[in-house]
Parts: C-alpha cells; structure tokens; sequence
C-alpha cells in the first residue's frame, strides 16, 4: 500500500448501520496508520464518523429529504454542491459498505475503484454490477464482522489478533458513572419494535422500587409525550434536553445501565460498551443487534417473530399491541437488568 492511502466510504444511514462501520476504520487504521477516510453519510447522521481519528472529511448528503422534494434539491443547488464535494479528490478505493442500489448509485459519482459486496452477499444483489471490485462475505453472521471483512479484503490485511473497537471511546474521558440511574431508551422509527407504554410504566415501578433514578431522551413529538407521561410516575424520573449525539452519549456513559428497544441509540450504547439490556421483538440481533461487551438481549417468543416489518398485520385495538410483547413479561426484562448489574458489581469486586 502507498504511503498515503485515500478511501471513500459509501455508508449513508441509518444510525446503528453507520456504527456498525466503525470498527472497519479501527482495523484498517491500526494495519495501515497512513490511511485516511472521507465518508458520504446522511446529515442527521454525520457527527458519528468525526469522533474516529481516522476520518478526514465528511460528505453530508441529504438522501432523505431530497426524496421528498427532488426539484427542490436541484433548484437550490444542494444536489450540485454534493457532487463537487464527492470529486474533490480521486481516491485509491471506493468503498460501498452498504450494499443498495442507492449507495452504489453514489459510488458511480465518484472517482476511484469502486468496491463492494458481490451479487450474493449484498443487500441487493444488482447493487453489485456498479462495482468494479466484487467480494463474498457470507451473510450469516454479524453486519459488524462482515463490514470488517469487506475492508479487509479491498485493503489486503489480515483481521487476526485485530479486537473488536469501535475507535470512538477517546472522544469521551473523565465521565463518571451514577451508580443509581438507568435510561430507558423507548423510542424507535418502527412502531413494530414499540415497547407498549404500559410495560415502561411497569419498568419504571421496578427501578424506582430499587431505588434507581432513570433519564429518558426523546427525539420526536410523540417520544417527548410518552417521556413526559412516564415522568408522572415520580420525581425520579426526569428528561434529557433534546440535543445532538455528543450530548446523548455522555448522559449514556454516565449512566449505571441502558434499557431499550432496538434503535439507533441502543447500538450507540453498545459502541462505547456500556451495560444494556435491548429488547427485540420485530427484529431479530443475529445479525444486526447490538454488538459488543456487556450487551443483554431480550427476545419475543411469537409465532411471527421476528417480522422484520415496520407494520404490524395485527389490529391496534389489540390488549397489548404490537402482540408479540404479550410473549414477554415486565418481570423476565427487569431479572436481566438485575443480572448485568450484578455482573458489574461482580467485576468491580474482583479488579479492587
């Protein structure tokens, strides 16, 4: 490899996918320390990748809401600025970690050899005629292994004696952990995976009965709602401000324990390896879940489970909606939050 080694990351959302990435630029840095990434990713996504030393520049793009209003995008301009941004530079490698026909559309865009997943371990497999370096990753195992082994193989180094690490934990020193509060991360994009508002209320009772304090972020009108109305429950329970993901991820270092569902936040929590415990109903952690040390997983046992469906085929008048959280009891996620707190407990004892 040359001794300034230029890559383009094609990973635009959403937020657990863009964590997922993370590692692979720890690997690729740690084998290559010349090496330096710039990094096409979705706006409301963009200050993950500049917490990794690793990263030289970022490429917003907007994807989402030009989708909504094309004309629009390319009347203001927006459209064309993006494009002078993604050929500032000719790059060694392009790299497509995502693996759509969306993300290999942008690659085409850009100015180097463009890499990616092959026909039968991409996403969409017609994603992959856009590349001109084609690799197999076998899909039966983690997003976060399979984008390490992606990198590996355009890069040409070896992943043995390489840890698992995120490479953004140094971005956050010196925070001390409050033995007595939890988070309770209950919100997510897909009502599928939607802890029902009753089961929050019960959680909430069981932490407070142990004397826990809990902090609640909220991101959407409906999540401040529904964090204001657990907050009724008790002066122990308060909100966080709504403010960006540096904010978020030192109230989720400082706290004892994270509780959630699957979303984005959850697989922040992960990345900086604070204890969690995240509930999975419509969605399955095989191959997507939070990845990383002291990470619980709470499954639903339904006959559809897991969908992978943003719509429940199940009417919402139903006792407990969606359904298959009717499979899974209040008491069985609060034993696990006890038994990782346990587990910590149990390690601070054994390092005195």
């Amino acid at each position: 490899m040359s001794t300034s080694t230029n890559i383009l990351i094609i990973k635009t959302s959403s937020l657990g996918d863009v964590i997922h990435t993370l590692p692979a630029l720890t690997d690729a840095y740690t084998r290559h320390p010349q090496i330096r990434f710039d990094w096409v990713v979705e706006e409301n996504f963009s200050e993950i990748p500049q917490w990794h030393q690793a990263v030289r520049r970022l490429i917003p793009v907007a994807l989402r809401r030009w989708r909504k209003h094309p004309y629009q995008a390319w009347r203001s301009g927006e459209w064309q600025h993006f494009i002078q941004q993604l050929q500032q530079q000719n790059y060694d490698y392009i790299i497509d970690a995502q693996g759509l026909l969306k993300s290999a559309w942008l690659s085409r865009w850009a100015m180097g050899v463009r890499c990616g997943l092959d026909k039968y371990s991409a996403r969409e497999s017609w994603a992959s005629w856009n590349y001109q370096h084609r690799y197999f990753i076998d899909k039966q195992q983690h997003a976060v292994e399979r984008i390490r082994q992606l990198f590996a193989k355009v890069l040409n180094y070896s992943l043995e004696q390489l840890p698992l690490d995120y490479g953004i934990a140094a971005n956050f020193q010196n925070l001390t952990r409050k033995s007595n509060t939890l988070i309770f991360l209950h919100g997510t994009t897909w009502r599928t995976k939607q802890l029902p508002e009753s089961m929050w209320f019960e959680l909430a009772r069981q932490a407070i009965s142990a004397g826990f304090e809990i902090r609640l972020p909220w991101g959407s009108g409906e999540e401040f709602d529904r964090a204001q109305r657990i907050a009724t429950l008790s002066s122990q329970i308060s909100l966080i401000n709504k403010s960006n993901l540096r904010h978020l991820a030192t109230e989720l270092l400082q706290a004892r324990a994270v509780v959630g569902v699957d979303t984005g936040l959850a697989h922040l929590a992960a990345a900086l390896a604070i204890p969690s415990v995240t509930i999975y109903s419509s969605t399955s952690p095989q191959r997507t879940g939070t990845y990383h040390l002291k990470q619980t997983h709470v499954l639903t046992n339904f006959a559809c489970s897991p969908c992978f469906r943003k719509k429940c085929r199940y009417p919402e008048d139903s006792a407990i909606f969606p359904p298959c959280y009717g499979s899974l009891s209040v008491r069985q996620i609060w034993q696990q939050i006890e038994l990782l707190i346990e587990n910590q407990d149990a390690d601070k004892s054994l390092q005195q």
